[in-house]
C-alpha cells in the first residue's frame, strides 16, 4: 500500500473526534444531528446510507455498505450514544475535545467516539483501493441503556440480500482483541401492597417487606451460580445484584408500593431465564397468596428492562487470528462489560471487539482516550484495509 493510502492520526481524525464529541448524544437525547452529519459526509464520498429510526423518529441507526457486490465482508460497528455527565465533577468541558499531554478528553472519547472518528477518517482510504470484499458501517443508538437501538439495525441486516461475515466492534479494549463477554438480563420487580396507618400494621400489606423477601431470595439464588466456573471470565461465574430500590411514603404509613431493579450478568451456556423463573415462582406461589389473604388487590409484577446475549467467538478462528495480526496485539481475551456483539453473532455475523481507550476511563468524569491508542486504531484499520485489497 502506498504512503498516500496510510491512515494516520491526521487532522481528519481530530476533526471527526472534535465533531462527534460536540454532539450531546446522552441516551436520553436524540442522536439525529450526529447521524445526519455522518450521512452527509458519506454522501460526499458517493456512499449511500440507510437510516433506521426508532418509533418516535427521534433517533436512528446508520447502516452503509461500499465495495464490490456479493456476500461476506467486514463490518465496523459502534454506538453513538453516551452516558450522562450529571453529578460528575469535570475539569474539562465534557462536550468539547480538549487535547492535553497526549490525551483527548470528552464524554464518549473512549466509549466510543474515538473509534468512530478513526473509522470515519479511514473511509476515503478504503475507497481509494480496490477491495476484494465489501466494507460495512453500522452505527447504533441506545447501546448504553441495554443495546436497544441496534436490534432494528440487525432486523434490517437480516432482511438484506447481502450481509457481512465478520464484525469488529470498537468498544474500548486498549486495542486488545476480545472474543467474549457475559450476557445480561435486567429486571424490574414491582410490589403492590396495601397501605394503612402504621398503628394498624397487620391490616396492611407492607410492600417493602415483601420486596425484601424477594431480594433475600435473589441472594440465595446467587450462591449456586458461583459453582459454575469459567476461568476465561472475571469474575469467573454468573452474578446477581440489586441496584435500585424505591418504596414507602412516610414512617407511619404501611408502604403501598415498592420496586427494585436487579441484573444478572451470566456466562455463556448459562440459562438466565431459569434463575428469574425460580424467583417469579417464589413470588407467585409463596408470597402472593399471603399478601392476598390480607387484601385481594395486592400482587407482584416483573418487567424486563434490558437484555443481551453473551459473546463467545472461537479464539482459534481465522477471524480471531487475523484480528490479532491487524491490531498488533497478541493478548486475546474477554471483557467484563457487555456489547452488541452477542446480538450480531446471533444474526450470523462472527463478532470480535477491539477499540481504542479503556473502560477504566469510560463513564467517568474527564473521560479520555490517548493519542497513542487512536494511532494504534488507525494502524489496525491500515492492516485491515491492506488485507481487503484484491
Amino acid at each position: 500500500m502506498s504512503d498516500s493510502h496510510l491512515i494516520t492520526l491526521s487532522e481528519s481524525v481530530k476533526h471527526w473526534l472534535t465533531q462527534l464529541l460536540a454532539f450531546d448524544t446522552t441516551s436520553r437525547e436524540s442522536n439525529l444531528a450526529l447521524i445526519e452529519t455522518i450521512k452527509e459526509y458519506l454522501e460526499t464520498l458517493g456512499i449511500e446510507s440507510t437510516l433506521i429510526f426508532n418509533n418516535e423518529r427521534t433517533k436512528a441507526n446508520l447502516y452503509a455498505r461500499f465495495g464490490p457486490e456479493g456476500d461476506g465482508g467486514v463490518m465496523l460497528s459502534g454506538h453513538t450514544d453516551v452516558v450522562p455527565v450529571d453529578g460528575q465533577n469535570w475539569s474539562h468541558p465534557p462536550f468539547q475535545l480538549i487535547e492535553e499531554n497526549g490525551k483527548c478528553y470528552g464524554r464518549g472519547s473512549a466509549d466510543m467516539k474515538g473509534f468512530l472518528a478513526c473509522v470515519l477518517a479511514a473511509v476515503p482510504h478504503f475507497q481509494q483501493v480496490e477491495l476484494r470484499m465489501p466494507l460495512y458501517l453500522a452505527f447504533s443508538y441506545d447501546e448504553e441503556i441495554g443495546c436497544l437501538g441496534v436490534r432494528s439495525l440487525i432486523d434490517h441486516l437480516k432482511a438484506s440480500p447481502e450481509k457481512p461475515a465478520m464484525c469488529i466492534i470498537g468498544e474500548p479494549t486498549n486495542m486488545k482483541p476480545v472474543y467474549g463477554h457475559k450476557g445480561k438480563m435486567a429486571m424490574r420487580c414491582e410490589v403492590k401492597g396495601h397501605a394503612c396507618h402504621s398503628a394498624y400494621a397487620p391490616e396492611g400489606v407492607n410492600a417493602i417487606e415483601y420486596a425484601a423477601k424477594l431480594i433475600n431470595k435473589l441472594t440465595e439464588l446467587a450462591e449456586p451460580l458461583k459453582n459454575n466456573i469459567d476461568e476465561r471470565f472475571e469474575p469467573p461465574y454468573s452474578t446477581l445484584q440489586t441496584g435500585v430500590i424505591k418504596g414507602g411514603a412516610a414512617l407511619n404509613i404501611v408502604p403501598e408500593s415498592c420496586q427494585f431493579d436487579v441484573e444478572m450478568r451470566y456466562l455463556p451456556e448459562t440459562q438466565a431465564n431459569e434463575t428469574f423463573d425460580t424467583l417469579k415462582a417464589y413470588a407467585e406461589q409463596t408470597l402472593q397468596p399471603k399478601m392476598r389473604a390480607v387484601h385481594a388487590q395486592t400482587g407482584i409484577a416483573f418487567q424486563t428492562l434490558a437484555e443481551y446475549p453473551p459473546l463467545l467467538t472461537d479464539p482459534q478462528s481465522e477471524f480471531a487470528q487475523w484480528l490479532i495480526d491487524w491490531s498488533g496485539n497478541h493478548e486475546l481475551g474477554t471483557v467484563a462489560f457487555g456489547t452488541e456483539g452477542g446480538l450480531f453473532d446471533e444474526a450470523g455475523v462472527a463478532s470480535l471487539i477491539c477499540g481504542p481507550g479503556s473502560m477504566e476511563q469510560g463513564h467517568k468524569p474527564d473521560e479520555f482516550v490517548t493519542v497513542e491508542q487512536l494511532t494504534e486504531c488507525c494502524n489496525m484499520l491500515n492492516n485491515l484495509c491492506h488485507w481487503m485489497i484484491k
